[in-house]
This record gives structure tokens, sequence and C-alpha cells, in this order.
């Protein structure tokens, strides 16, 4: 089976803020299919390092990642009530991806997106695809695709 290209995250116009450690990021609305609590996740022997496991979500399996791990940002303590699971869509893929807190929906509309900072734009893998300031401060724009690794040559998820 191919991997679903990967469309540029920057032409979204409305997305879904969540925290991870202490930095903002948004996904594109389109691709956010639902928001869970956190929850039973089974843990998989040998999945990479930001794999947290696999959750059962009404009938399908769906591999749920570590934000802070797969962002590459420290540990931070989780508040319990506020951790969050956010159901990534992309194709027919659907990656969980456990977030510290669900912020507000943005709207880009109007606003320049800017670049990645240097370095972040030359690695393949990042998903971070734009920079969007945001009440005295940034929100760093993620491409679901390459953040659940959907565009690499094997085609797996997560």
């Amino acid at each position: 089976m191919n991997a679903p290209a990967c469309a540029p995250a920057a032409a979204a116009g409305h997305w879904l803020s969540f925290r991870i450690g202490t930095q903002l990021y948004a996904a594109p609305l389109e691709a956010v299919n639902e928001v869970i609590r956190d929850g039973d996740i089974t843990p998989v022997p040998g999945a990479a390092a930001d794999v947290l496991g696999v959750r059962h979500l009404r009938g399908r399996i769906v591999p749920v990642l570590d934000g802070q791990r797969r962002m590459g940002v420290a540990n931070a303590p989780l508040d319990p009530a506020s951790v969050r699971i956010v159901m990534l869509a992309h194709a027919e893929h659907l990656v969980g991806l456990r977030v510290g807190a669900v912020g507000e929906l943005l709207h880009s509309d109007g606003i320049e997106i800017e670049p990645p900072p240097p370095g972040r734009a030359s690695r393949r893998d990042d998903p971070v695809t734009g920079i969007l300031s945001w009440q005295g401060g940034f929100v760093a724009l993620l491409d679901v695709c390459r953040l659940c690794r959907l565009g690499g040559e094997a085609g797996h998820v997560a």
C-alpha cells in the first residue's frame, strides 16, 4: 500500500490548539477526528520510543503517540484532569496524540504564517510547518501527515 501524500498544513485556516510541555501547538481542524480523555493504552513491545501503545476506539485499534516525546520536549508533569488524546485523521489512518491540555480553536485567516525556525525546516520528518503569532506568543503549526509519519518510505503509521 502506498503512503498517502502529505498536504501542506499551512493552507489550513482553522486549527485546534493544544499544549505539549510548555509550548502551544495546533493541528488543522479538518484533521482532528475527536478529542478524548486519556485512558487504557496497551503498550506495544518494540515500538518507537514516542509510541505509548495502542488504544481500542469503537472497534478500531489506534496507535497513540506521546506528544512530549514526539515533539522532543522535556518530560513535564501532566495534570491527569487536563490530559487528552487528540485523534488525528489522514486518509484512512487514525492516530492519537497525548497532549497536556487542549486549548482553543484558532483562525489563521488574514494572519501571516511564518516559516519554522532555521534548522527545523531542513529536517524532512519535522512536523512543524509554520509559526503563527498568537496572543503575545506563538503557536507551532503541525502537519499531521509528518507528525504521524504517514508519508515515510515504509508507509507505516507512527
